[in-house]
């Protein structure tokens, strides 16, 4: 069986007013059918209001399907008695680190999760010492989270979920409040953890260059699946992303309309690499 399953999954949040009648139904998630397999790495885009973070937050039992069901690890998630075992299966990574970050030092924040799992003191220190490194933190493992860069914060938060041992981790838009330089740390480690770790990750985000890695890239528009492939599959289709009203890798952008001027680049040109390789083979025909 699948990491995780959802079948036809359906979640609405309820409005009411002061006396507590309803005023409105709105389906932020809309029939959604979706299988990870172990070790994968789906990206989940969409825009504000697409209904990628509502849906993450099924994937480890923070929110109830109001219809279907979601199986982690085989194990129903409307299940009261299975919500322990599902939630050591799958980590969260929420946007903000510091709603994570809770000790005083980074080793003692990392090894707070085993600790309340009632791992062994000696196990504990182990986790934390190979997820600190896991994520590239051990030299900090003795400094105050306070005084790390955003990034950096980021990266013990991983840590901290690592050191549970899950089979997979969902980052919910974990690079949202992050410069430049701190989305490529977290996104780099997350990389590594999936291809050394074999770790599945999920990762919701609306930043286009950070799925370019992943094995299956999923969009989400009004709550439901609007697109779904391989990158290069889904970064081929530049009109079509923006009527759903994402943005496009520049490099993607800039071959897909050279395209359109005639000149014969493939569709879905992903790095700037690829593209540089690309115009270098034109150019040897040309000559």
């Amino acid at each position: 069986m699948e990491l995780i399953q959802t079948e036809n999954l359906v979640f609405e949040y309820i409005r009411r007013d002061e006396e507590g009648n309803v005023e409105g139904i709105t389906k932020a998630v809309d029939n959604v059918s979706l299988q990870v397999k172990q070790g994968d790495f789906i990206a989940v885009l969409g825009h504000n209001g697409s209904g990628k973070s509502t849906f993450a937050k099924h994937l480890n039992a923070i929110l109830m399907p109001t219809e279907g069901t979601v199986y982690v690890d085989g194990k129903d998630t409307r299940e009261k008695e299975a919500l322990w075992d599902i939630r050591k299966t799958a980590g969260m990574v929420f946007q903000n680190p510091d709603n994570q970050i809770i000790g005083q030092v980074v080793e003692e924040d990392v090894g707070f999760g085993p600790e309340n799992m009632g791992v062994p003191t000696k196990e504990i220190w182990e986790r934390v010492e190979e997820s600190l490194k896991a994520v590239g933190m051990y030299a900090y493992r003795k400094h105050s989270p306070n005084k790390l860069s955003g990034g950096q914060k980021q990266r013990v938060s991983i840590a901290g979920v690592l050191a549970m041992h899950p089979k997979c981790i969902v980052l919910d838009e974990p690079t949202a409040m992050l410069d430049p330089n701190g989305r490529k740390e977290v996104i780099r480690a997350v990389r590594a953890l999936n291809q050394a770790e074999n770790i599945t990750v999920i990762l919701i985000t609306h930043y286009m260059e950070e799925v370019i890695h992943a094995d299956k890239v999923i969009v989400m528009d009004q709550g439901q699946v609007a697109m779904e492939g391989t990158p290069k599959e889904i970064f081929s289709q530049v009109e079509r992303l923006k009527e759903l009203r994402l943005d496009v890798p520049q490099v993607t952008l800039l071959a897909h309309e050279l395209r359109k001027s005639g000149i014969n680049l493939p569709k879905g040109i992903l790095t700037t690499e690829e593209f540089v390789e690309e115009l270098q083979k034109i150019a040897l025909q040309i000559l």
